[in-house]
């Protein structure tokens, strides 16, 4: 929960040129033209907080405060009582009256992150705000003020599943829902991960007051293939560790211990060891089960774990040339369940970057037509002797 001060997000930017930046910062430009409700949605670490920020920023409440708060991990009481506020002696520990973040943030904006997390009851609450404005504190008999934010809330949930699951209101979706800007995973945007890791080794180098390292080509490529489970968040921190361990040598593709890289590995030896690991699994699909009975109730119930459904989707890729929607039928899923399928994926971070299967596919095509030429140029020969 923070409350910040006008111009105290002068680092809230946006860094990279590529396409899905250029376009994500035009979103950004519009959403802040006006006074509109915005729902941020995407993945943990995507940057969803500088998104609202720069909205903040750049629209005309700049100079007033933008009030923040996580929903996810705090109490349904807390979450109420930090949002509108409370009365002196309304619980334990109220010794006196609290304004709430809310009324901090009078003519500013508020932004919700994880909305996905929040209870039903608060949710209720939450609608009544967003269409009226009205706020009644913890241990007031009613409503005591009408308060002036502009409201921008943040998810990594489908919420549209979680409505279908009774989870969450849909009233409340669509009234959050007025400018909807999704941001792209760091995988989506890998040619920006240059740009970017300069960026964070000198935001490190500089809070740090240690030397900026330099990094080998070799690890720069390596950070562009790397799946990037954590996204830009995941980049940062390992920016950070690369200025705090101090190399007086280049830092080499070696040096970045990034987890989970065998699952990017494109050796003949690592793809045939994760198609024997998957193969029981296979046979029921073959056997006419479908992903929800093999797959996604043993995970719920702890029997397989990420290791397993990384496995599956690396071997189901490598059949698919890359394709998920593909993948429905070889899970025997019917092209209604895409969403969910895929909503379960990211989820559960086990989205695997499609370029390295269809780079796969195209140089396997490339290499059958080059065969299929020789073999046809070798025939001819033959019968012109």
């Amino acid at each position: 929960m923070d409350v910040s001060s006008p111009n105290s997000d002068a680092a809230a930017t946006f860094v990279g040129s590529s396409d899905a930046m250029l376009a994500l910062r035009q979103e950004i430009d519009r959403a802040a033209r006006c006074t509109a409700k915005v729902l941020i949605t995407g993945e943990t670490g995507a940057g969803k907080e500088v998104v609202a920020r720069c909205i903040h920023r750049q629209s005309t409440r700049s100079r007033r405060p933008f009030a923040a708060v996580n929903c996810s991990g705090i109490t349904e009481t807390l979450l109420e009582s930090e949002l509108f506020g409370h009365l002196r002696g309304s619980f334990t520990d109220a010794h006196r009256d609290s304004p709430g973040l809310i009324r901090q943030a009078q003519g500013g904006t508020l932004f919700l992150d994880e909305l996905g997390e929040m209870s039903l009851r608060m949710q209720a609450m939450l609608l009544r705000f967003a269409d009226s404005g009205e706020m009644q504190p913890v241990g007031a008999a009613g409503v005591m003020q009408v308060a002036d934010v502009r409201v921008i809330t943040a998810t990594n949930r489908d919420l549209r599943a979680l409505i279908a699951a009774g989870a969450f209101r849909q009233d409340l979706y669509y009234r959050v829902n007025v400018i909807a800007i999704a941001v792209p995973p760091l995988r989506d945007h890998a040619e920006d991960v240059p740009v970017l890791l300069q960026h964070y080794l000198q935001r490190a180098s500089n809070a740090h007051a240690m030397a900026m390292p330099r990094v080998e080509p070799s690890a720069v490529h390596t950070l562009m293939e790397y799946s990037w489970p954590g996204n830009v968040r995941e980049l940062r921190n390992v920016a950070e560790r690369l200025v705090l361990e101090a190399f007086e040598r280049p830092v080499t593709a070696d040096d970045l211990r990034l987890p989970g890289r065998i699952e990017r590995s494109t050796t003949p030896v690592d793809v045939a060891a994760e198609s024997r690991r998957a193969t029981p699994l296979w046979d029921q699909f073959q056997a006419g089960r479908n992903f929800w009975t093999v797959i996604y109730q043993p995970f719920k119930q702890r029997e397989l774990t990420r290791r397993d459904l990384i496995d599956l989707m690396h071997d189901g890729l490598s059949r698919t040339g890359g394709s998920y929607r593909s993948l429905l039928g070889l899970f025997n899923l019917p092209d209604a369940d895409y969403k969910r399928f895929h909503a379960f994926l990211r989820q559960q971070r086990c989205t695997l970057d499609v370029r390295r299967y269809r780079a796969r596919a195209h140089r396997a095509s490339r290499d059958r037509r080059a065969a299929s030429t020789a073999h046809r140029h070798g025939a001819a020969a033959d019968r012109s002797r």
